[in-house]
């Protein structure tokens, strides 16, 4: 088996695949300091209570936006699946495209891998939307390269930002309201977050869609995708699993069967 490990500013998720079919995914919270070791036993109880084995990784990609979880996680690849694992952003992964901005290495790894799934999935040009720490919106163009984008806080830094800095707003789940308009302090703060990000989302979209000249497609991922992307017509598709299929399509690409 393959496994996909997507290191997040929040969470790293570890999936296992047979080819290219997901079979099992698993979250942590992302640490910097957490060991090898520290890794290995707890992806070896997941695994275990899905019925599957830790002896049946035989290889290993990496797609990282934290850089200091990569030693740690080089070493988990080393003393537990006794290989070496490929790494977005490293010289020897081909990940098929070209960044075309003015530093290409200023590139998260996330938003290239989402790139190349977005494209191989759902063709191009295209725009990828990631509701993850940050919200994201890429251009992915019609031969499949990253042609920039744009960067605005994620829904839950808001959310943090809205609580720490105002003494008497509450900290609250992310909800879709009945109203824009809300009656209490509550129903006002997820009307703004909710509302105020789909308005956000479709207004960028709009934007970028006069400036590039096309109707792009969009699609959205992260773990908020499913939730924002029931609430706007111009998301296109829904595909919270898009940087894992991206990585896979990325180690076959580098490791033919």
């Amino acid at each position: 088996m393959l496994l996909a490990i997507d290191v997040g500013n929040t969470n790293i998720t570890f999936a296992a695949f047979s080819g290219k079919s997901l079979v099992k995914e698993w979250r942590i919270a992302t640490s910097a300091s957490r060991t090898a070791e520290e890794y290995g036993v707890w992806l070896n109880q997941a695994m275990n209570l899905d019925k599957l084995h830790i002896q049946d990784i035989k290889n290993v990609i990496i797609g990282t936006v934290v850089p200091e979880t990569l030693f740690n996680l080089k070493g988990l690849c080393k003393r537990y699946f006794n290989c070496t694992p490929f790494v977005i952003g490293e010289d020897n992964v081909d990940i098929g495209m070209v960044p075309q901005i003015d530093n290409p290495k200023e590139a998260g790894a996330d938003r290239l891998v989402d790139a190349v799934a977005a494209h191989s999935k759902y063709g191009g040009p295209i725009i990828v939307i990631d509701f993850g720490t940050a919200t994201t919106l890429d251009v992915v163009n019609a031969d499949g390269n990253y042609a920039g984008g744009v960067i605005a806080p994620g829904v839950n830094l808001s959310l943090d930002a809205l609580h720490s800095a105002a003494a008497k707003l509450p900290r609250i789940a992310v909800e879709r309201p009945e109203k824009v308009i809300g009656k209490n302090t509550i129903s006002c703060m997820q009307s703004g977050i909710y509302w105020g990000y789909i308005s956000m989302v479709e207004g960028l979209v709009a934007r970028m869609r006069v400036e590039y000249g096309e109707n792009l497609l969009t699609v959205a991922t992260g773990g908020l995708a499913s939730l924002f992307g029931r609430g706007t017509d111009v998301i296109d598709h829904i595909d919270p699993d898009l940087t894992l299929t991206g990585l896979v399509e990325i180690f076959h690409k580098n490791h033919p069967i």
